[in-house]
């Protein structure tokens, strides 16, 4: 079976078939979406697809942390079919369909938001989902300012898009909303030289301290919200000690803390959230966004949220046509099963202390593998010319991204240079599979690095 079997390429890339849909695709489809990997999928299993030329790839980047239990999960396809001869589609703003309240208390038992008292709303996708967090906040709290975060990613609505601090995400395209102050991100890799984790941990809090001093005073800003792991920003997890210090700057102030969830969600951590770990710290976010992951594919999102914050939002502000759409909550309620079932945030962190062994081999091995980090299954190799300069090595990720492609291995860029490997790869992926992945990614490292040399 495809979810069992190795990565094999059989011909040049890409093969004769998907030359000509990507010729097509060109065509078509505006040519700033771009896909940088010459395969086309014609089915998927597991961590595993095959393109329509019979090359078979091993996926590490499983739709950007959206497959964590796979593609055509047999179960997940049978939920879908199920409802699918029910109804498709019942918007939540005129009838009730129970799928929706279902999925709800299910998110409310497991979504580790400060309040025991939980409520959750559905939307489409994970900027809609941050996007909606941010309205929450500022309609319960009557606030009008949020602050982010340097390296932060947080999609490419309007508001989303003035969130994110990458502007090339967001050129041309103003002017945007205000109220939107950013703060630096504990980037400890690029931290203050000279010093140590807990002084640049205490340096970044007095980042965030001069925002209320020189941009919003702190009663007038409604959510801090942070990812905690940054994706695009370059996979940085957020240092415990940082979000214990902006939780209680958070409590002092009546400000909501806001964890934006999307791709760090549904095992992938080694929890189910990373905020399970905040929880544990005693820093539990007041808000969580979350999509990707939760429905294996379909699009939904999901906002939870302590019940007396809902309480706190104004009718008509939250809502929308196909949130909480009854083949997406179908598909979620499988999902969340499949993951505590078959206790996958464990086989995350069995997954996670493979890859990071031999992903720390190879910083010890290699000048230009500069940091490994990550939480869990959600990890970055950031890549370098050499260790002392730490500058960005956005080349040598380019060719290895190409490279291990070719060769039947699926991995992406990500950071502000783009100079960072990340690792998303499904759960369920097998250990002969990753074995096979690993040696990829390190023949790509060992040819690429040779031919810049």
């Amino acid at each position: 079976m495809l979810k069992d079997d190795l990565p094999k390429i059989n011909m040049p890339l890409p093969g004769p078939k998907a030359r000509a849909i990507i010729e097509r695709r060109a065509e078509a489809i505006p040519g700033a979406i771009k896909c940088a990997y010459p395969c086309v999928i014609s089915r998927g299993e597991g961590a595993m697809l095959e393109d329509v030329d019979g090359n078979i790839f091993l996926d590490w980047v499983g739709g950007v942390g959206v497959l964590n239990i796979g593609y055509s999960h047999p179960e997940l396809i049978a939920a879908v079919k199920t409802q699918s001869e029910k109804f498709f589609h019942a918007m939540a703003n005129i009838v009730t369909h129970e799928g929706y309240i279902e999925l709800a208390e299910k998110m409310n038992q497991i979504v580790p938001v400060k309040s025991k008292k939980r409520k959750t709303m559905f939307t489409n996708s994970g900027a809609e989902a941050v996007e909606n967090a941010v309205k929450i906040a500022k309609s319960c709290t009557g606030r009008p300012n949020i602050i982010v975060f340097s390296g932060a990613f947080h999609g490419r609505t309007l508001l989303t898009s003035a969130m994110t601090a990458k502007k090339a995400y967001s050129s041309g395209i103003g002017p945007f909303p205000d109220g939107i102050y950013r703060s630096e991100f504990p980037y400890l890799y690029r931290g203050p030289k000279g010093y140590t984790e807990e002084e640049a941990i205490s340096y970044y809090v007095e980042k965030l301290g001069k925002v209320f001093e020189e941009a919003s005073p702190a009663e007038y800003v409604a959510a801090i919200v942070v990812e905690p792991v940054q994706g695009e920003g370059g996979f940085l997890p957020a240092p415990i000690e940082w979000v214990k210090a902006v939780r209680k700057i958070c409590d002092a102030n009546g400000i909501l803390l806001v964890a934006d969830e999307v791709q760090t969600g549904f095992a992938r951590s080694g929890r189910m959230f990373v905020s399970n770990y905040w929880e544990e710290a005693g820093c539990a976010p007041d808000i969580i966004a979350s999509a990707k992951s939760i429905a294996g594919g379909i699009p939904l999102s999901a906002i939870t949220a302590g019940a007396e914050i809902y309480d706190g939002v104004k009718s008509g502000i939250i809502g929308g046509t196909f949130g909480g759409n009854a083949l997406a909550c179908a598909s979620a309620l499988k999902v969340i099963e499949i993951i505590e079932r078959e206790n996958l945030c464990a086989r995350s962190l069995e997954i996670a202390k493979k890859c990071s062994n031999e992903f720390n081999l190879w910083k010890k091995k290699y000048e230009e593998v500069g940091d490994v980090r990550g939480i869990g299954c959600m990890m970055g190799i950031e890549f370098v010319t050499d260790k002392k300069s730490k500058t960005p090595n956005t080349q040598l990720v380019s060719d290895i991204v190409a490279f291990s492609a070719q060769h039947g291995l699926i991995v992406e860029s990500a950071g502000a240079y783009s100079n960072v490997i990340r690792f998303l790869c499904p759960l369920v992926v097998t250990d002969a599979q990753l074995d096979s992945g690993l040696k990829i990614l390190q023949s790509a490292i060992e040819s690429c690095r040779s031919k810049l040399k």
